[in-house]
């Protein structure tokens, strides 16, 4: 991305569009009792409460009345069709690992088949968003987590860090070229979630193949454990290497998503939040994910750059947009050309 003279300045940028992660499906209800909503009602009431706080992303978990992360595609169906109806202009981003937590005591954390997060792609009625690992890789949740941040949680059970401690996000090439040509058959926007450069880099190589035609919105996933670590020169190195057209939010954990989050609302960038990604304020108190939701709108009140409505927000990430084929799709999302045959130099568009 290209920051000119005046990028820094609000007026220059866009508005900033909030992802709210209130479901949190890591945590046992009992960690944060006071704000895990556990019923259907609950769970829609607080994708409302989000969105009137001024979140316009959702990313979506379900859980059964047992509070445990719920596996079955007929809730993630129910549960949609309740949000529609709740919150109508919020983009409703279904996470890809449905859900991780373990099924019972001494169980592993683990990512579902293959075969069964293809299924997200015949969601009913249909997410805008489902997010999309690329590459398998280590995630780790445990590694940056201090003993504060575990502390009273469910993490401090040796069973239960383990678990966590030693999950694999499956995501080999196969499955990801299969996953991307059925999320677009269904009209779905696969939201990139990546750990550094190198799958940034897988990205632009499908997208150069023909793998993937459209709109390029990606979350840089800060939270070490297999991906990079929430680092200054991590950041500014993602930011430098994604492509002027793209639209990114940064993603940390625990108490370094408040000062990476500070950060991507400085420079123009987007923003997610929510008891998924920590459970702490910067005083090491609990803040529930409307809180960190207020939080951002202060903050960004301060630069003086406004919130995005639904409506804004949809705009923003190109909901809905599809390309020709790999030579338009990079020319939207400000990729240089593939080389042409016989062509020397350096490619670029005019």
């Amino acid at each position: 991305m290209n920051f000119l003279d005046d990028a820094l300045f609000p007026e220059n940028q866009e508005k900033l569009v909030i992802t709210a992660a209130p479901y949190g499906p890591e945590w046992e209800p009992n960690d944060f009792v006071e704000d895990i909503p556990i019923t259907m009602d609950e769970q829609v009431q607080k994708a409302v409460d989000c969105y009137n706080a001024g979140a316009t992303v959702l990313h979506l978990h379900v859980r059964e009345l047992d509070g445990k992360g719920s596996k079955r595609l007929s809730k993630f169906n129910e549960m949609l069709a309740r949000l529609r109806e709740a919150v109508p202009d919020m983009i409703l981003q279904v996470g890809g690992s449905i859900s991780f937590s373990p099924e019972g005591e001494g169980d592993e954390a683990k990512w579902l088949s293959d075969d069964t997060r293809h299924l997200l792609a015949e969601l009913d009625p249909t997410p805008d968003q489902v997010t999309i690992a690329i590459n398998t890789q280590q995630m780790n949740l445990l590694e940056l987590m201090t003993a504060e941040d575990i502390r009273g949680t469910s993490f401090e059970r040796p069973e239960i860090a383990e678990a966590y401690t030693e999950m694999i996000v499956p995501a080999g090439p196969r499955w990801v070229k299969e996953h991307l040509r059925r999320l677009q058959a269904n009209g779905i926007q696969p939201q990139f979630q990546l750990a550094g450069t190198h799958q940034f880099e897988t990205v632009e190589r499908l997208i150069r193949q023909g793998h993937y035609t459209g709109p390029l919105v990606l979350t840089w996933v800060a939270i070490g454990g297999g991906s990079d670590g929430p680092s200054p020169y991590n950041m500014m190195e993602f930011i430098r290497r994604v492509p002027d057209g793209a639209v990114l939010t940064l993603e940390s954990l625990m108490r370094s998503v408040l000062p990476v989050s500070t950060m991507a609302i400085a420079m123009g960038l987007h923003v997610r939040c929510g008891i998924e990604d920590t459970l702490w304020g910067p005083d090491n108190k609990k803040q529930s994910t409307v809180e960190q939701i207020e939080q951002m709108v202060r903050i960004a009140g301060e630069l003086g750059r406004p919130v995005a409505s639904g409506k804004e927000a949809r705009e923003i990430y190109r909901i809905g947009e599809t390309y020709a084929g790999a030579d338009e799709t990079l020319a939207k999302n400000g990729f240089a050309p593939n080389r042409k045959p016989g062509q020397v130099g350096f490619t670029h568009h005019a």
